[in-house]
């Protein structure tokens, strides 16, 4: 079978250094647009990436109409990136977690991290939840999908395409069974508590894979201990509390589907009658457990991300600071508190300032305890500061 031909895609004198340390977005103002103008190109097409001297580089994925106007799929130009390259890239982000997951519970692909820029995969034993979030792997996905199965043999695999970020890349937002019959729930396995996801109505691929190292040290805190789990979702870090010991885990979500999972997580791991539920705005239940006099031991607040573009960072840096001065004003005296932040511009830095100065605004010390970061299922390109999001600070609050 004789190989594709591919549009070259030229880069600018010099504009090859960042791709070649590593990176694999190439932006629009790096393309020598005279020589091989971006609008010729169609959204999603494969091209071939070469620097200012013609000199091959890799294949990389197209999309004219955005910052991000290119991503390097494939170095080098020994094969194409097709099944047989997809499916070694799989094999390779398989091994990776097979050293760390005894159970097959994990973000498979991490996109960029994996070398696969815009897609996500996650696995629940035998299920897979894939989302693919950019134009060029929109078109590859029939091959991811036959990819996957080759190397994995699932017996279910959905597609989650309905992520906010595809209407940027001008892409439909759905949902979609690739293979088999895709259950409304997904079990999985984490540190020995057991629960069903919502893969198919919750949020992003059902469940959020990358704390779990943090709420296996967490169930380290929270035996004997009355534990509040602030945004809980379907209860990861409430029910796991309960599950190591805790005397009551409370879980405070705004959707009422989330916390009627939460129970029955609950009632799965046999910790029911240690779990309760808050439905309501975070900010807002807060304020009302704080006039009801109520204190915790432990306090774990996980907010979706309040900085979701840079522009964001004053508004939401304040609402990191709002939300953990609050959870520190129902710590009890010496309690401890996990603040979390998944927005990728906020820096850990600026986190333990924020929640520092919540702290001192109360006059109390913050004692940092450990660090968490994201599990080695998402592992980080050490170029791409954007594969490296995740923070969580363990910290005791002291009266002074």
């Amino acid at each position: 079978m004789s190989q594709p031909e591919f549009r070259v895609l030229k880069l600018k004198k010099n504009e090859d250094r960042r791709i070649r340390s590593g990176h694999l977005w190439i932006y629009s103002n790096e393309i020598d647009s005279e020589k091989t103008p971006l609008k010729e190109f169609e959204n999603g097409e494969m091209a071939l990436l070469v620097d200012s001297a013609d000199k091959k580089i890799g294949y990389a994925y197209v999309n004219p109409n955005t910052l991000i106007a290119a991503r390097l799929v494939m170095r080098g130009t020994d094969g194409i990136p097709g099944k047989s390259f997809l499916k070694k890239q799989i094999k390779k982000a398989l091994a990776l977690r097979q050293n760390f997951y005894q159970e097959d519970c994990y973000r498979l692909i991490f996109g960029e991290a994996d070398g696969l820029p815009g897609l996500v995969v996650d696995r629940f034993y035998e299920v897979l939840v894939v989302q693919l979030s950019t134009a060029g792997m929109e078109r590859m996905k029939q091959q991811v999908i036959e990819s996957l199965d080759a190397v994995l043999d699932p017996e279910a695999i959905l597609i989650r395409n309905d992520a906010g970020s595809r209407k940027a890349e001008g892409l439909d937002s759905y949902i979609e069974t690739a293979k088999g019959e895709v259950p409304d729930v997904a079990r999985l396995s984490e540190n020995g508590v057991l629960f069903d996801a919502l893969i198919g109505k919750g949020q992003k691929t059902g469940w959020f894979y990358d704390q779990a190292m943090n709420r296996q040290r967490f169930m380290q805190y929270a035996k004997g201990r009355r534990v509040l789990d602030v945004f809980s979702y379907i209860g990861g870090w409430g029910v796991s509390a309960a599950v190591a010991g805790a005397t009551e885990a409370f879980c405070v979500d705004a959707s009422e589907k989330a916390l009627d999972a939460v129970h029955h997580n609950a009632e799965l791991n046999n910790v029911a009658d240690k779990v309760a539920t808050i439905q309501g705005d975070a900010f807002e239940v807060l304020k009302n457990l704080r006039a009801e006099q109520e204190k915790f031991d432990l306090i774990v607040v996980d907010p979706p991300a309040f900085i979701k573009k840079k522009k964001d960072y004053k508004a939401g840096s304040q609402a990191y600071k709002r939300i953990n001065q609050m959870a520190i004003q129902l710590l009890n005296p010496d309690g401890f508190l996990v603040s979390c932040s998944c927005s990728h511009h906020m820096p850990r830095a600026d986190l333990v300032k924020m929640t520092n100065q919540a702290a001192r605004h109360l006059d109390r010390s913050m004692q940092i305890i450990e660090w968490g970061s994201q599990g080695p299922d998402h592992p980080i390109n050490p170029v791409m500061p954007e594969t490296e999001y995740l923070k969580a600070v363990f910290s005791r609050i002291q009266r002074v």
